[in-house]
């Protein structure tokens, strides 16, 4: 079992291992690509606004001349970006040790992705259960391969909504967003399962930063929902994101991590602190839903796992 008490001086050097990061421009993702850039790693940065990755390969290169950084075009609301993605990679005979599925969407107005799907289903889980899919077979051929899927303390409020999972009989941002999060937490955990059951060496991990202060809230929600977390609680209570990023730098980097934990920070309630082993809520564990939740999203992307070990 993970050990209790870690800190960022404990991150192992990372020179020879290939991570890939998305939404890694801003926030928890442009935190965790400059902190596995000054480990020695090289991080794949895969986002929607390629401009935007530049920029960021900009700042951390002027702190970090030597770090080793490339940007790479990803839109997670719609699959075929998602297949093109993984298509490249495989084309350019990319390595890849470590995937971050970081990215995410909080509390917009009602909108659907290129395939229909509710934006924040789709984006925060669909996208991400696709790429992971997709990149399996060059993960279980890396060093030390890990999925590390990035939930929230918001999946224990959330709900699998199976019988409306697009909100069109009565989309709630925040219930929504909720949900997508509860879905991050299923798949990490089902994904685990199914790694392990076939003997895969690739590790499924779990992490959540806690109450981080990101643009996340800040662009994404709206109304009331703004106000209240991105002008009157962020200044008052959340981490910066280089304190949020560290459960998921552990869940990616610490060799003592086991498959199918979930890695956050150990504070009062799991709003900030150490990132230590913290407890998936109990219908994120639940068996039937792990199955159905997979089902689910293989029907709706047409991606299917190829399971079987590399080595």
């Amino acid at each position: 079992m993970t050990r209790r008490q870690w800190t960022m001086d404990e991150m192992p050097d990372q020179t020879g291992r290939v991570f890939l990061v998305t939404g890694a421009g801003s926030g928890l993702g442009l935190a965790t690509t400059r902190a596995l850039a000054d480990r020695g790693g090289h991080v794949i940065l895969a986002l929607r606004d390629e401009a935007k990755g530049r920029r960021a390969v900009a700042a951390i290169t002027a702190e970090q001349p030597g770090a080793s950084l490339e940007v790479r075009r990803l839109d997670l609301a719609d699959l075929d970006s998602v297949r093109a993605f993984a298509d490249g990679l495989r084309a350019d005979r990319t390595r890849l040790d470590v995937l971050v599925n970081n990215a995410g969407v909080m509390a917009p107005p009602r909108s659907l992705s290129a395939q229909g799907h509710e934006l924040q289903f789709a984006v925060n889980h669909l996208g991400h259960f696709a790429l992971t899919g997709l990149l399996l077979d060059l993960l279980a051929a890396g060093r030390d391969p890990r999925v590390v899927t990035v939930s929230s303390v918001n999946h224990r409020q959330g709900r699998l909504f199976f019988d409306d999972l697009h909100g069109e009989r009565r989309y709630r941002p925040m219930a929504y967003y909720n949900q997508s999060k509860l879905a991050n937490a299923v798949f990490g955990r089902e994904l685990h399962l199914r790694l392990t059951e076939a003997g895969s060496p690739v590790r499924s991990v779990l992490a959540h930063p806690g109450y981080t202060a990101t643009n996340l809230q800040l662009n994404g929600p709206i109304g009331l929902w703004r106000v209240l977390l991105g002008r009157i609680c962020n200044p008052l209570f959340a981490q910066r994101p280089a304190d949020g990023a560290r459960s998921q730098l552990r869940a990616a980097t610490d060799p003592g991590v086991l498959g199918g934990e979930f890695i956050g920070p150990g504070g009062p309630a799991e709003l900030r602190g150490v990132p230590r082993r913290v407890e998936l809520s109990p219908g994120a564990a639940d068996a039937a839903v792990g199955r159905r939740l997979w089902e689910v999203s293989a029907r709706l992307t047409g991606v299917r796992f190829a399971f079987a070990p590399q080595r």
